[in-house]
């Protein structure tokens, strides 16, 4: 079941806050290269039995100074974003993880949740966000395990290979409308709606074979 009037209650226990996330960056590993930007939109409240979606979403969005003088130029240019336009405006580090973990932390206090990151694939985007929040706020609203990874949910709810849950190979009716810009907040976006589709995915499979190597 979906609500989509804003929130309900009813939750046993401590519920599921899911918020959807991005990053940008540019370069493969946080440490060496740098968090270009980041987008966090509030997706779905789940007890166990209700998925709830909020009326009015809250977000997040930071562009951040680069912590690095080192980039790859392919990567930096994905988000568009100007390298030295970061460096003379953007958020310093420390604030902008102090800022995001205040909010995550409301949003879990007023809707009584545990608040569960979620990303596709939450490989890239957590790696940068949980050294963000160590490295320079030195703790992490979500823990160190709150991660939900839209690719692996999909591969276990459809029967996929791994390296066949792909965007690409979803059913349409999973996808969001939305684009997909490269804009940390879009992404966010979008990723929240495909994350409400797959929690509500139970397609009707046999039973996996299995048997012992």
């Amino acid at each position: 079941m979906i609500t989509t009037g804003g929130w309900q209650g009813g939750a046993v226990g401590r519920a599921d806050l899911y918020i959807s996330a991005d990053v940008e960056a540019d370069g493969p590993i946080p440490g060496l290269y740098s968090m270009s930007s980041l987008g966090l939109v509030v997706a779905a409240r789940y007890d166990g039995s209700v998925l709830e979606r909020p009326r009015d979403p809250g977000t997040f969005y930071r562009e951040l100074k680069p912590v690095s003088d080192r980039f790859d130029p392919a990567a930096a240019a994905v988000s568009g974003l100007d390298r030295e336009a970061q460096r003379r405006d953007g958020a310093e580090p420390a604030r902008a993880m102090a800022e995001l973990a205040g909010w995550v932390e409301d949003l879990a206090r007023r809707h009584e949740a545990r608040p569960v990151f979620a990303a596709y694939p939450a490989s890239f985007d957590w790696m940068f966000v949980y050294h963000y929040l160590i490295a320079y706020h030195g703790s992490s609203p979500f823990g160190f395990s709150g991660v939900l990874d839209m690719k692996s949910l999909y591969a276990a709810r459809s029967g996929a290979v791994f390296g066949a849950a792909t965007k690409r190979s979803m059913p349409r009716h999973l996808l969001s409308s939305r684009p997909h810009t490269h804009h940390a907040l879009d992404d966010a976006r979008e990723q929240a709606d495909l994350l409400v589709n797959l929690l509500t995915y139970r397609p009707g499979l046999p039973p996996l074979p299995v048997r012992e190597l």
